[in-house]
């Protein structure tokens, strides 16, 4: 998308632009249907932003469901046969015919991994079995004592101290002088000494190493998304992602029993940190949506629900930040789509916040009631949700096709979109299908 004068365009401006690029892709469709069809789905999901469709669209999120769904294909094998991952990736979406491309990016590379020696995950063949999904490993990688090199210099710690921690292959890394050293002739010299420490080479050759295998997977990877979109006229929702800096935090840094306890330990610096991770969370969004030509813009929601954090501390520490990542998206003419994992029902009223633009954010919901969810959302914004997960798995057709219909009078159809609450890595396929024919049937 090549916009002249960009930084002079509003919002509203920067949002029409988006849409339409994103509307009128570049790319060699298979039929005249197959672009009617891509040009109507996506309209549909403008139009539904805007609380204006006049049916109700459906959003598949799938995580390993595909190599399960093909015969004699594990989640191992997707992860490193990018031949097997694109024949899993084809026969799933040629099959179900969904209203829209889950993009076999979001599986990842095995072999990227293997390289980097990721320590931070298990994936299936590595940890766990080959026919499983992925498995975190939580641990207190960044120390509550570093709070300060962490806001000071966030790519620099980033680099020297928790990469080293989280890819065996790159334990050199923490060998490394700040690239800020680098002021005048002399410090030059000085800087380069620790680069030539043989595991600081090594870790930058297994670096380049990893970089060499990562363009041969997002190459088949291209191929593979494009040829579905090409013949089936089916949008990507999801392409650039960002995170609330809670969890940025939360997750894979400190852990989730740590930054509880400095809420309590240390609230200054716990509230420092996500503000200097603002500005870096706004940029991935921008960044990975301008680069793959989406407007949407993905953010998981890990610990904001019910169960994590009480309604106050929800209010304090969870949504300031948050909200401030998705008005810099938002001001960039992107969509936060955010994905509200678990319930959210003692503060789903919170995400109506008044500095929000309405039409401008999209909610899909887990495990939250989606009639409140309405209530308190669906005169501004979109929502999606919320099929049963274990429905879909363990469930009849006859009972996901009552609950499709269920959700879309309770719910309506103008500004809603009919999803399924978790991503899939299980499911029964007749379950599935019914749900796709079921939102068809009941969302005209």
């Amino acid at each position: 998308m090549m916009v002249e004068n960009w930084n002079k365009l509003s919002p509203e401006e920067k949002f029409e632009e988006r849409f339409k690029s994103w509307m009128n892709p570049d790319i060699t469709f298979a039929s005249d249907k197959a672009k009617e069809n891509y040009q109507q789905i996506t309209q549909d999901w403008k139009d539904a932003l805007a609380l204006k469709n006049k049916r109700v669209r459906s959003l598949l999120n799938v995580g390993f469901y595909p190599a399960k769904y093909a015969e004699g294909i594990t989640c191992e094998d997707i992860m490193y046969d990018y031949n097997k991952l694109g024949e899993a990736w084809k026969k799933f979406h040629f099959d179900f015919q969904p209203e829209n491309i889950m993009s076999s990016f979001i599986i990842g590379s095995g072999k990227v991994l293997e390289i980097l020696d990721y320590q931070l995950y298990q994936w299936p063949g590595q940890g766990v079995d080959k026919n499983s999904g992925y498995q975190t490993l939580e641990k207190e990688y960044v120390k509550g004592d570093e709070y300060d090199k962490l806001i000071n210099d966030p790519s620099g710690f980033w680099m020297r101290h928790y990469m080293p921690r989280i890819f065996g292959s790159l334990k050199g890394w923490a060998n490394m002088d700040p690239f800020t050293d680098i002021l005048e002739l002399p410090n030059v010299g000085a800087h380069m000494i620790p680069v030539g420490i043989p595991d600081v080479q090594e870790s930058f050759k297994k670096y380049l190493e990893a970089g060499q295998e990562a363009l041969n997977w997002i190459s088949a990877v291209a191929e593979i998304d494009n040829e579905i979109v090409s013949q089936l006229g089916v949008p990507h929702i999801v392409q650039g992602i960002s995170k609330a800096p809670f969890d940025s935090l939360g997750d894979t840094l400190r852990g989730t029993r740590p930054i509880l306890l400095d809420i309590f330990r240390r609230p200054e610096k716990l509230q420092k940190a996500m503000d200097a991770l603002v500005p870096l969370m706004i940029d991935m969004g921008v960044r990975s949506s301008t680069q793959n030509n989406n407007p949407f813009v993905f953010i998981p929601l890990h610990k904001g629900a019910d169960g994590f954090l009480s309604r106050e501390d929800f209010k304090k520490y969870y949504w300031p930040s948050l909200k401030a990542v998705m008005l810099g998206l938002i001001e960039e003419g992107l969509v936060p789509y955010l994905f509200v994992e678990g319930s959210y029902n003692e503060r789903v009223d919170i995400l109506n916040d008044p500095d929000l633009p309405s039409g401008k954010v999209f909610y899909l919901f887990d495990d939250t009631d989606m009639v409140k969810a309405k209530k308190a959302l669906g005169e501004r914004f979109c929502i999606a949700g919320n099929v049963s997960a274990s429905m879909l798995n363990v469930g009849t057709p006859q009972k996901v096709e009552e609950n499709v219909k269920r959700l879309i009078e309770d719910v309506g159809k103008e500004g809603f979109v009919l999803s399924h609450g978790v991503a899939l890595d299980d499911a029964n396929a007749d379950n599935l299908k019914a749900m796709l024919e079921a939102t068809r049937k009941y969302g005209q």
